[in-house]
């Protein structure tokens, strides 16, 4: 789940996106101030629009909104009161974890590209990554699916050349960390570092 707000680029709408879809089978549904983005095919509900919501909820950001508790009951309230009868619950497990590379195989189909098995703590995920420098033993940042990077790119299950990837090993300036090399290359953690712990500029 991702919650944007940009009042200067889109006006007073809250931008709520809880999946991906094909948008050949987006449809819509408006109810007083909340329009529902649902895929026609399943009817599942993809997202939600809600408009003039600074009568409801005050924001100071103009990007990617931090999801909380509180904010998750707020719009679950609005949802409610505008008659819609589906409810969103958010995940709260931090988004960028420590992850230890335990395989590193060459790409089938790509020679500057390699697969990588991640374990995050919780699992083993599968990364395709094309850092040089990236090698099995190494300690590395995972954004997971659903994080949001600073630039704000949305992390999503991906397809890189026929192999499935389910997040993303993070370098230093993507992260923009201060002082980050600008030469392409992943951020290698020291031990000192937990595996599965959230990591924090």
């Amino acid at each position: 789940m991702n919650v944007f707000y940009n009042r200067e680029g889109i006006g007073d709408v809250l931008l709520i996106s809880l999946r991906t879809m094909n948008p050949e089978s987006r449809a819509f549904e408006k109810k007083g101030d909340i329009v529902r983005i649902f895929d026609e095919t399943t009817n599942e509900t993809v997202g939600y629009n809600i408009f003039n919501v600074s009568h409801h909820y005050s924001f100071e950001e103009n990007a990617a909104v931090e999801v909380d508790e509180q904010l998750i009951e707020a719009i679950n309230e609005l949802l409610e009161k505008n008659g819609f009868t589906e409810f969103i619950e958010a995940d709260f497990s931090p988004k960028f974890v420590v992850g230890y590379v335990k395989e590193k195989q060459k790409h089938p189909n790509a020679d500057k590209l390699s697969v990588c098995q991640v374990d995050v703590g919780s699992e083993v995920l599968q990364i395709v990554c094309g850092a040089p420098n990236v090698d099995a033993g190494q300690k590395v940042v995972v954004a997971k699916i659903g994080a949001v990077m600073p630039s704000g790119l949305v992390i999503k299950e991906a397809e890189l050349r026929g192999v499935p990837s389910y997040g993303m090993i993070c370098s230093a300036r993507e992260l923009e960390l201060p002082n980050a090399p600008q030469e392409k290359g992943i951020l290698v953690l020291s031990d000192d570092y937990q595996v599965g712990q959230a990591f924090t500029k």
